[in-house]
């Protein structure tokens, strides 16, 4: 189980986001700068920084300045945690399902 269900609940609501999903799918190929990030969307630059804190804010990326360039980073920790979040899920629902299985296999 997370240590911090309230961080769990920021990953989940900043995935929530077609353009935050985009953006998190373009940084899992690297490093990319908030213009790079902001290319394919059709949206302000400030509405891409918005959209980046959020995602800050959910421990999913981070970002540093140098000079006048920010570069953001995915943050691999944060999403193995969302991901064991979801596998907990699924193997409990495989569990049930494999013992209904089992039960009605048995009822033939």
């Amino acid at each position: 189980m997370l240590h911090d269900p309230a961080q769990l609940d920021l990953m989940f609501q900043a995935l929530s986001d077609p353009a935050r999903r985009s953006m998190v799918e373009r940084l899992s190929r690297g490093p990319a700068s908030v213009s790079q990030l902001a290319e394919p969307l059709a949206m302000s630059l400030s509405a891409v920084v918005q959209h980046l804190n959020v995602l800050e804010a959910s421990g999913l990326v981070r970002s540093e300045k140098l000079g006048r360039v920010r570069t953001c980073q995915i943050a691999p920790q944060a999403l193995r945690s969302a991901e064991h979040w979801i596998n907990e899920r699924r193997l409990t629902w495989e569990r049930r399902l494999d013992r209904l299985g089992d039960f009605l296999a048995g009822t033939e």
